[in-house]
């Protein structure tokens, strides 16, 4: 069973949660591990990868859409509707649900806001993880800098 990690950020401004969650990928990055995110659609999915690529002049993260990338796969992985069979060891998951595969990560990381909507599906997540006997640890963020 995953461990999962939430993290509350707060915030409701969803363009500040995915700048938290460029930041922990490249954190996730360095540490050499293979990171897969899975978004709600493939607008989400899109608007992350060009994120990605801008959201720090200093950086590089090596990253692809699931399906539009040369071999071999980078460690990170933007998908929104299905998983690709390459493996990664964390998910990040930035959908309103839980992915039904899920159990094949070995860490699962939620980020969630003060959004009303996000914090009431953030929740729902968190009884289905909690029913499923997962590990799970709240981070509670005052400042976008925790990471």
């Amino acid at each position: 069973m995953p461990k999962i990690d939430f993290y509350l950020i707060q915030t409701t401004s969803e363009q500040e949660r995915l700048n938290f969650a460029c930041r922990l990928i490249e954190k996730i990055y360095k540490q050499q591990r293979r990171i897969y995110i899975h978004t709600e659609n493939q607008t989400a999915a899109h608007h992350l990868d060009e994120l990605l690529w801008t959201y720090r002049n200093d950086s590089f993260l090596p990253h692809h859409l699931i399906g539009e990338g040369p071999d071999p796969v980078p460690p990170i992985q933007i998908g929104y509707n299905t998983l690709h069979p390459k493996q990664h060891d964390i998910l990040m998951n930035l959908s309103s649900s839980v992915p039904e595969f899920y159990k094949q990560f070995s860490r699962v990381l939620e980020l969630i806001t003060e959004n009303p909507d996000i914090t009431s599906l953030g929740r729902e997540r968190y009884r289905l993880y909690r029913s499923q006997g997962c590990n799970i640890t709240t981070h509670k963020l005052t400042t976008f800098t925790e990471v």
